[in-house]
This record gives structure tokens, C-alpha cells and sequence, in this order.
């Protein structure tokens, strides 16, 4: 069973007149909160604790802040909001918020992003001022919220600049917003202003996709038996080498993708085919080892390997493809690293079932691009 953070806003909300007397800290019954799993496991338990912390005084607040971090979602939502309890007792109360301490967590990049953001919001609504203050400090910040704040600064400066038909300096605004963007309706924003103003830019390029391919199809999937088919790609890709595919002999073949957000249709690429798989490789070099994540969008069921450890399995068929709809965990080497995909074409046949696509990039945790050396 699930419990919503609506549903633990109604009991914070019944407890309000309930006075509890705390110790010095906030420990045990945060360790509680932070206990309670994903489908409500801990929760009586939870529920008592987070009733004591939503009673807790304004000195006490960076604790609960504290505690978001490594926090699950359902913990993390359940802290947020005991922490805007916190802070609406104590406005009822006249009492001052504990700036110098907000304002110091905020500016530790190491506490969590979700814990910093709220830090800001108490900021802001406490001090009319703050925001200008620090809106323009996040383009480089691990908080993908604080980020996008400081991103669209940039993009409106740039936008009125534009206007006032300086458009020197308004191609500069875009640029460093494109640089520092992360959302992909910001990247797109900025890109779409740089090359009115006659800048060229390659969103590929920015974002990180990879264009080049290898790919061998089609091999056989019908009613949809191959997804767990080990097939011999996944044994060792020789580009070489000749399979035995669905109707005929299977080849690897060079494919260079030329389509915006770096999409590769297999459709166009190979032929068109029905309950079939693909392959595609690509080799990607690195100065030095790193984790990365390999972030994909697929309209198709989908295999991926980074250089032969399965990352990611999703066995979808024309569900959705957006960016970045799937990601993997892994960690590159020095040198040369494999990817391969496997990409699963049902035998749907419908008009919106045809497609047999992907898009594929590497990045680091915040989505910013990781690009191959060679």
C-alpha cells in the first residue's frame, strides 16, 4: 500500500494543536522517517516519528533538512513536509528563521538538491530581496532546480537584449544559458535564439548523442520470442563478421544519423521489417575511467550493454520514445569502450506501431554531455 504526501499532510495537519516537547535532537525520530520503504513498510512507526519532527523548533530545522539526504522519495516528500510545518509555526509565531544557517546550507553543494531547494524557497519568502541576490549563483550547481532558475535569468536577460537589438550581447546570454542548461526546453530555447541571430549550433553535438553506428539486422523476434534470445552480437561483436539472420545473412553496416536529438530509424537505415531485432554498436574513447550514464529514449523493447555489462533492460513495445526516457549506470575505462543496443520490433500493425527507432547519449549524473575522444 502506498502513502501519498497528501496523505501525511492531513495528519500533520490534525496534530497541529498537539504540543510536544522535544529533546535536544531529532535523531532517532529521523532515522525513523527516513526507515519507511517505498510501499509504506515502517510506516506506523513513521507516521509517530514525523508527527514529533513537525513540532520541531526553528533551531532544529537544518536537521530535518539534514536528513533529506539519501532519503527515498517517499521519506524525502514525508521530511518536506514536517520541514514546511517547521517553518509555518514558526511565522505564525513571529519568530525569526535561522538565515545564517539556511543561508549556509544552501551554499553546500554536497547536502541534498531537493533539501537546498527548499532551503531557497524559505529564503525567498522570508527575504523580498534574496532572489536577486542569488538567482544568477546556480549555472553551475548540482541542484537541477536551482540550476534551471539561474538558466532562465540568463535566458530572459537574453531575450530583452535581443529586443533592444543588442544582439552581441545577446548571443553571448544565450551561449553561456545553452552551456548551463539541462532541461531540454532550455537547451532547445537557446539554441532556437543563437541560430536566429545566425549562430549555427549542433544540439547533438551539445547534448552529447552519438551519431556514428554499427548496425546488423534483422534477426528474429517473433511473437516477440528473441528479446531473451541470446543472439551472437551479444556474444562478442566482430564487424566482420556474418550472421545467420531472420530471412537472409546478417552484416554489420556503418550508419552515420544526421536527425535532430540524435535519432537513428532502423526502418530507414536497414529496411522495414516486423518482428525482428537490431543490433547497434559504437565505440566510445575516454581519457579517463569515470561512471557515466547512458541515457536512451526507444519507441521499441530495448537491450543495453556498456562494454559487455548489461545496464539497462526495458521490454516496452510503442509505449513513448522521448529523451532520455531510459538510463544506465556504468563506468567507462581508459581508452576504448563498447556500447550495444538491442533493439526489439514487434508485429504490431497498426499505423502508430511501425516505428523502430532509437537515440542514445552519455552524460554525467546531472546530464551534461560526455563526449567520445575520438
Amino acid at each position: 500500500m502506498r502513502f501519498p504526501t497528501s496523505a501525511l499532510l492531513s495528519v500533520v495537519l490534525l496534530i497541529e494543536g498537539v504540543s510536544t516537547a522535544l529533546g535536544a535532537g531529532l535523531d532517532a525520530e529521523l532515522l525513523k522517517v527516513r526507515a519507511i520503504g517505498p510501499r509504506g513498510e515502517g510506516h506506523e512507526q513513521a507516521i509517530e516519528a514525523i508527527r514529533k519532527v513537525s513540532q520541531a523548533e526553528l533551531d532544529q530545522l537544518i536537521e530535518i533538512l539534514d536528513a533529506m539526504k539519501a532519503a527515498n522519495p517517499l521519506a524525502r516528500n514525508w521530511l518536506r513536509s514536517a520541514a514546511e510545518r517547521v517553518v509555518q509555526r514558526g511565522d505564525n509565531a513571529k519568530r525569526s528563521m535561522p538565515t545564517t544557517q539556511l543561508v549556509d546550507f544552501l551554499r553546500n553543494t554536497a547536502n541534498d538538491p531537493h533539501a537546498r531547494r527548499l532551503a531557497y524557497e524559505i529564503l525567498v519568502a522570508h527575504d523580498a530581496g534574496f532572489a536577486g541576490k542569488w538567482n544568477m549563483r546556480f549555472l553551475d550547481d548540482p541542484s537541477l532546480e536551482l540550476r534551471r532558475d539561474s538558466v532562465q535569468v540568463l535566458l530572459d536577460q537574453a531575450d530583452k537584449l535581443n529586443k533592444a537589438a543588442d544582439s552581441a550581447a545577446a548571443a553571448d546570454k544565450f551561449g553561456a544559458a545553452l552551456m548551463a542548461a539541462r532541461d531540454l526546453d532550455q537547451i532547445t530555447s537557446a539554441a532556437a535564439a543563437l541560430e536566429e541571430l545566425g549562430t549555427k549550433v549542433n544540439v547533438n553535438d551539445v547534448m552529447g548523442f552519438i551519431m556514428s553506428w554499427h548496425l546488423a539486422a534483422p534477426f528474429d523476434n517473433t511473437d516477440k520470442a528473441g528479446f531473451d534470445v541470446a543472439y551472437p552480437p551479444e556474444k562478442g561483436v566482430d564487424l566482420k563478421a556474418t550472421y545467420s539472420g531472420k530471412d537472409d545473412t546478417v552484416r554489420w553496416i556503418a550508419y552515420k544519423a544526421d536527425a535532430k536529438f540524435g535519432i537513428i530509424d532502423l526502418n530507414e537505415a536497414i529496411a522495414k521489417h516486423k518482428g525482428t531485432i537490431g543490433y547497434a554498436y559504437a565505440e566510445f574513447f575516454a581519457e579517463n575511467a569515470r561512471e557515466v550514464e547512458i541515457r536512451i529514449g526507444c519507441i521499441n523493447a530495448n537491450k543495453v550493454w556498456l562494454n559487455g555489462k548489461l545496464l539497462t533492460t526495458n521490454h516496452v513495445y510503442h509505449a513513448n520514445m522521448f529523451v532520455d526516457q531510459y538510463k544506465g549506470i556504468g563506468r567507462i575505462k581508459a581508452g576504448k569502450n563498447t556500447i550495444l543496443l538491442k533493439i526489439a520490433q514487434n508485429e504490431q500493425t497498426e499505423d502508430w506501431a511501425q516505428r523502430w527507432q532509437f537515440q542514445l547519449r552519455v552524460c554525467d549524473a546531472l546530464g551534461g554531455a560526455v563526449k567520445s575522444t575520438k
